[in-house]
């Protein structure tokens, strides 16, 4: 998208414009998040893929996920990835 705008060839005192749009593909799963079944105490892993870096957020149920002790996100490049520490029966 950075790349949209006008372009001109310049050639002594003749020149040529042209506009140039560029649409923006959405943003898909690469890789969907997979099952886990973990021991109460452990911690856990949960990583999806993107087709391009964008800014993703984790929810349980209905309820938005933010990053504490227990919660730690990341997200290098186009992998988006939750970790759960201490897992309790309550978080399945």
């Amino acid at each position: 998208e950075s790349d949209a705008g006008d372009y001109t060839c310049v050639c002594g005192d003749k020149q040529s414009t042209a506009a140039l749009a560029v649409h923006a593909l959405p943003v898909l799963f690469k890789e969907e998040l997979k099952n886990e079944e973990v021991q109460e105490g452990a911690s856990v892993s949960l990583r999806c893929e993107l087709t391009k870096a964008a800014p993703v957020q984790w929810k349980m149920g209905s309820k938005m996920l933010k990053a504490s002790d227990k919660y730690q996100m990341r997200q290098p490049g186009t992998t988006a990835e939750l970790v759960i520490h201490d897992l309790e029966v309550k978080d399945a």
